[in-house]
């Protein structure tokens, strides 16, 4: 019977059984896309990685993401992730920055003494604005909760998420998506996820609460987005949330869903180039063979 290595890894970990949960597959180019496909499904996570070769090409590896309900071009804390795997089990020797190829493109992907993993992720857009009021209603809160200093926005630095400002962590907790509306919002919008966030938190040493919801991808609440983090960390300086053109912040996720999430955000903006590095710790959990 054919068989395949696999790992699985909290990303954005506080420690074991904490972060967002990854399954990394090894010199997994044979498969088909189909396969591909079943497998995520199957491991249910919020993605799943596919490492297409154990060696180098173009000066990284080719990395494919996979969803439960599709492939998608770029995500957080697979990169991370998958990096760790790369940089432990690849490798023969420690590197101090491994490139990832992605559909989105090469993502480099550094470490820092602390165990760190540092990703920087694409030049960021920003895209349309959306209405306060029908985003409200997909969040089935008060309007009043949203902070409406800010602008609710699709932002992307690889894949879209929407950016909502709210008020307070009472806000953020009394979230629940309105699935029929948040399917007619995301018709008409590139971004299919929404991040609503909030400088109130659960653990007083953070500077942002976040929750990232993404029901399309199949992922009805996140524990941990690096993708979304890295767009909401260029809002925040774009908008100077914080009245600064430089952040080096923590950022708390998945207290909800009681997978407690750490990430490390670091932004400057630079003759008006916004550059964003989103870090966090990862922890090995297990390993083994599927049977193809």
């Amino acid at each position: 019977m054919e068989k395949i290595n696999y790992s699985i890894v909290d990303v954005f970990s506080q420690g074991k059984y904490t972060g967002n949960q990854l399954a990394v597959f090894k010199n997994a180019e044979n498969l088909s896309d189909n396969q591909m496909q079943q497998i995520a499904k199957e491991i249910n996570f919020s993605e799943t990685t596919f490492i297409l070769s154990n060696t180098p090409k173009n000066d990284g590896y080719d990395v494919r993401i996979f969803t439960p309900n599709e492939e998608i071009p770029f995500a957080g804390h697979p990169a991370l992730g998958t990096a760790y795997i790369i940089q432990n089990e690849i490798e023969e020797e420690p590197k101090e920055k491994l490139i990832l190829n992605f559909k989105a493109g090469q993502t480099p992907v550094t470490f820092d003494q602390d165990e760190i993993f540092w990703m920087k992720q694409n030049k960021p857009t920003f895209g349309r604005v959306l209405d306060l009021y029908k985003v409200s209603d997909v969040l089935n809160i008060d309007k009043e909760y949203i902070d409406n200093r800010f602008p609710i926005q699709e932002v992307s630095t690889g894949l879209p998420v929407i950016i909502v400002p709210l008020r307070s962590l009472e806000a953020t907790k009394k979230v629940r998506i309105n699935k029929e509306k948040y399917f007619e919002l995301i018709e008409h919008t590139d971004a299919k996820a929404i991040m609503v966030f909030s400088p109130e938190t659960y653990n007083a040493e953070n500077d942002l609460n976040v929750r990232d919801f993404a029901d399309y991808y199949g992922i009805p609440e996140d524990a941990a987005t690096g993708s979304s983090n890295g767009c909401l960390a260029a809002y925040i300086v774009n908008y100077r949330y914080f009245d600064k053109s430089e952040i080096n912040i923590r950022v708390e996720q998945g207290y909800e869903i009681k997978r407690p999430s750490l990430l490390f955000l670091r932004v400057s903006e630079v003759n008006g180039e916004i550059r964003v590095n989103v870090g966090g710790k990862v922890e090995k959990i297990a390993q083994g063979d599927w049977f193809l």
